[in-house]
């Protein structure tokens, strides 16, 4: 696993919020002795420096596939990250108090990928057992839901509450018929010209034939339109005048009695 080392000196000091950090003992690979160091924990990786205002981290250990165990040493409130394999190496550190110890313990243990792993499988879990009580609650189905079906796209899911519709809507008279219900009952066709297509659909009624405006109509209607200027006209100046009639009374009466 290759780790460049600018990259974890500035996210080891960068201002990121750490899980947990605090001074810890740490005893030597190579001489038993302890050494104070300033701790750092931020995701799963555990930072450590000389000192708390260090520029940047002495070492990094990856809290990847260890576990994380107290341990009996000369130092007191003692625990150990060991990981697996004959060659790898175990940590032994040592808190200040029994309280700093726990919490130490706790977060470490949590700061694998493989534990949120496992927390976020049973966070599933559990959901998924919500639901299916809430459906049982409701009279759904009694069957717990499969977690590896795969769930409808939003498309599939509004084609599901979506009421079917025929293929070609019925028509009356050449015009669409929109309040027709699929099998209810329609009265018995009497005009000799129904029946169905090649792919059994309903077939519509023919057009009614176009009625052609006698020269009568024509000229009524002809004299409609051009009555309806003049008519205009009536009511436009019928109206002005109602207005200056209006307008003089108004003026009249803030201006106030005459003496």
């Amino acid at each position: 696993m290759k780790l460049n080392e600018r990259s974890l000196a500035f996210y080891a000091t960068c201002d990121s919020p750490a899980d947990n950090s605090g001074f810890l003992y740490k005893r030597g690979e190579r001489h038993t002795a302890y050494h104070r160091r300033w701790f750092v924990l931020k995701g799963n990786m555990l930072f450590y420096f000389e000192e708390r205002d260090s520029r940047e981290p002495v070492g990094v250990i990856v809290l990847e596939g260890c576990n994380v165990e107290l341990c009996d040493s000369a130092e007191g409130f003692a625990f150990a990250i060991r990981f697996g394999g004959t060659k790898s190496r175990t940590y032994v550190l040592a808190a200040e108090s029994q309280a700093a110890m726990e919490s130490w313990v706790k977060s470490l243990s949590r700061a694998s990928f493989d534990y949120m792993r496992l927390v976020v499988r049973e966070l599933e879990k559990q959901l998924q057992e919500m639901r299916w009580g809430l459906a049982g609650g409701c009279g759904g189905s009694q069957e717990p839901p499969d977690p590896w079906k795969p769930k409808p796209s939003g498309l599939e899911q509004s084609r599901e509450r979506l009421p079917a519709l025929p293929a070609i809507l019925p028509k009356e008279n050449g015009c669409a018929v929109w309040n027709n219900v699929l099998g209810a009952e329609r009265p018995p066709d009497t005009s000799g010209c129904g029946g169905h297509d090649e792919e059994e659909n309903p077939r519509p009624p023919p057009l009614p034939p176009r009625r052609r405006a006698s020269n009568g109509e024509a000229a009524s209607a002809g004299a409609a339109v051009a009555e309806s200027p003049s008519t205009f006209c009536r009511l436009h100046e019928l109206y002005s005048r109602e207005v200056a009639r209006l307008r003089q009374d108004w003026q009249q009466r803030q201006r106030g009695p005459r003496p």
